[in-house]
Order: C-alpha cells, then structure tokens, then sequence
C-alpha cells in the first residue's frame, strides 16, 4: 500500500498563493506519475497537474500558467504551487500517484485531500 499525506491547503484572497505537499509512504518499489486533482463541490473531480519520473509536465487549460508541480523523487513528495489563485479554484485538493509496491503490484492512490478555499 502506499500512503499519501497532503498539507498546505488553507484559505486565501483571490490573487494570493498557496503551496500544496503530498509527501508518499509505504512498501513502494518505484513510483511513476505524480499529481494533483481537483473536486469543487456538485463538480467531477479533474486533474489539474501531473509529472511524470523524468519531470515532464502537463496541466488542465484552466491552471496554466498560474499553477506549477514539482516533484523530490529522494524525498517521493510532489509540490503543487499556486499562484493568482481565483475562487473558482476553491476545491478539496487530492495528491494523486501510480506506483508499484511490493505486495499489490501498480496501482493508482489518492490521497484523503487537503480543502483549498479562494475568497473574493
């Protein structure tokens, strides 16, 4: 199994930054993509960042630009940076990875989700 722990979320004004960490855990072979989704409430959850274990990047339309993921693969922690933050950005804010553990093979996890609130 592996365990995903977020932190960093919070309220801010609109225009203000926040920055997200998902720290993984556990009986992890190798980990393969990171990443950050997003579920406001009465909305799907999307996928707003992800980076891949050579660093390659991609973000939803609705985030480029403004936000920026970074990963420590000696540490297995990604960052999720957040700048100009709008309140439709306000969400619970869920670390994702796909990784390959000892006992279950490669799956995806998903973290518990950390509440990221954006006032106007």
């Amino acid at each position: 199994q592996v365990q995903l722990v977020e932190s960093g979320g919070g309220l801010v004004q609109a225009g203000g930054s926040l920055r997200l960490s998902c720290a993984a855990s556990g009986n992890i072979v190798s980990i393969n993509g990171m990443g950050w989704g997003r579920q406001a409430p009465g909305k799907p959850r999307e996928l707003v960042a992800i980076i891949t274990s050579g660093g390659s990047t991609n973000y939803a339309d609705s985030v480029k630009g403004r936000f920026t993921i970074s990963r420590d693969n000696a540490k297995i922690t990604v960052y999720l940076q957040m700048n100009s933050l709008k309140p439709e950005d306000t969400a619970v804010y869920y670390c994702h990875t796909n990784a390959r553990t000892i006992f279950s093979g490669t799956k995806d996890y998903w973290g518990q989700g950390t509440q990221v609130t954006v006032s106007s």
